[in-house]
């Protein structure tokens, strides 16, 4: 006797219908809106307030000579593993952390989890202070701009679809683009920034502890293990096929390319400070915003306040979403956009649990917001090499992945980001033991 479909796979299978009409129909354009948005999602939604933040820091303290072509690097690096994520979750038509519980077991799928939502709540308490203080440049208080987040994280899930949240979540991603016009706005040297994209000038002063600081946060701004987490649980829930596996590669490639044109446009937008010798460590938040006054104009400031804040309502949406879709993998517990509150109860509750406990210690007093902005990016990247490790070890991994499995190039890539990171690692852990590093 046949079974009744679930909502779940009711909804999915709609999205599926239309795919299948755009392939018969050879509606290249059409099909290729149809089946993009995890790609874009993530790598927008991993350019979040603390990311924003640390590249502002970046321009400010440095200028444009060595980290516009090393943003470009990382970005390279982030495409490379959520690549082999999309695959994973195209062929094995489930989440990351499901994965990882059954080719690892019990401990290691714990180990994962654990560090994963550790990591999640870290990261989505800057959101949180990216969206205050976004709010806070246009007068708005920190407990309405709480609030506000959290109302918008609430009405992305009222349409139990994923389409619907994924297109709602999508537009305002793309308004991370927001931070070129400010870069425009600056009227940089433009010949200085295409001379150090070409040339890669050296690093300003040195490998010293500040700048380990700086080069981890701007590694942990573009690669976290949560965006594994997520990219591959949208995947599954969007219903992305092998058969899409291409679409799904153009997807990433055009997310990576659009977050670091804006990352490398948040650079370019505050290097008048380091032009000008302003002290950059006096400026927090938001308060990039008002210094870029002088330089960028009301327009230019207004601006990037706005992509401040919106960088913080995209990715608590999506880190939030993140923690839901692991919970619900390694728990067993339906875990999907396309369910009714009624089904995934659970998924949900963690969803909006995670998002309401982030907002609520930002608004704590004393809360040392700057330090953890900072540190967050640190954090991320020295969780990212075993995340890495699981990531290669499942995309060779016969049994999982078939004729789809990595190729040697894609390992030597792969192997070469999570060495990349580890090293980037092992540096700051030198900076830590020996203060008064320098190179």
């Amino acid at each position: 006797m046949a079974t009744q479909m679930t909502e779940e796979e009711r909804n999915r299978a709609r999205d599926q219908v239309r795919v299948l009409k755009a392939q018969h129909r050879q509606n290249r354009w059409r099909l290729l809106w149809l089946l993009v948005g995890p790609g874009i999602l993530v790598m927008l939604g991993e350019n979040d307030a603390p990311s924003m933040l640390s590249y502002s820091a970046t321009g400010s303290q440095f200028g444009v000579g060595f980290f516009l072509p090393f943003v470009v690097l990382t970005f390279a690096m982030a495409f490379v593993a959520q690549e082999i994520t999309v695959r994973l979750g195209a062929v094995s038509k489930t989440g990351h952390a499901d994965l990882i519980y059954r080719r690892f077991g019990r401990f290691w799928g714990n180990f994962a989890m654990i560090d994963l939502l550790l990591t999640n709540v870290m990261t989505l308490i800057t959101e949180f202070v990216g969206v205050v203080a976004g709010a806070g440049f246009f007068g708005i208080p920190a407990w309405v701009a709480v609030a506000g987040a959290l109302c918008l994280i609430v009405v992305t899930t009222l349409f139990r679809r994923y389409w619907r949240w994924e297109r709602i979540t999508l537009a305002f991603a793309l308004c991370n683009l927001i931070f070129i016009p400010v870069a425009f706005l600056v009227h940089p040297p433009w010949g200085q920034v295409a001379h150090a994209i070409v040339t890669w000038g050296p690093l300003p002063g040195g490998i010293t502890n500040n700048t380990i600081v700086i080069l981890l946060a701007d590694i942990g701004a573009t690669i976290t293990p949560w965006m594994l987490f997520f990219q591959q649980g949208a995947v599954s829930d969007k219903g992305l096929s092998v058969k899409n596996i291409r679409h799904g590669r153009f997807d990433t490639a055009l997310g990576a390319l659009l977050a670091a044109v804006a990352a490398m446009a948040a650079i370019i937008a505050t290097s008048p400070l380091f032009l000008h010798h302003m002290n950059a460590a006096q400026y927090g938040a938001a308060q990039f915003a008002q210094a870029l006054r002088p330089y960028a104009g009301r327009i230019g400031s207004t601006l990037f306040a706005m992509g401040i804040l919106e960088a913080g309502l995209v990715a608590a949406i999506t880190i939030s979403t993140s923690s839901a879709y692991a919970f619900g993998e390694v728990t067993r517990r339906a875990h999907s956009l396309n369910r009714s509150f009624r089904d995934a109860r659970s998924f949900y509750g963690v969803l909006l649990l995670v998002a309401v406990f982030s907002g609520a210690v930002v608004l704590l007093p004393g809360f040392p917001l700057e330090l953890v902005v900072i540190i967050v990016n640190v954090v991320a990247v020295l969780t990212m090499p075993p995340a890495i490790g699981f990531l290669l070890i499942l995309a060779n991994d016969r049994d999982v992945m078939g004729s789809h499995r990595n190729t040697w190039l894609l390992n030597i890539l792969g192997i070469g980001v999570g060495v990349f990171v580890s090293l980037a690692g092992v540096l700051y852990a030198i900076t830590v033991i020996f203060p008064g590093f320098h190179l």
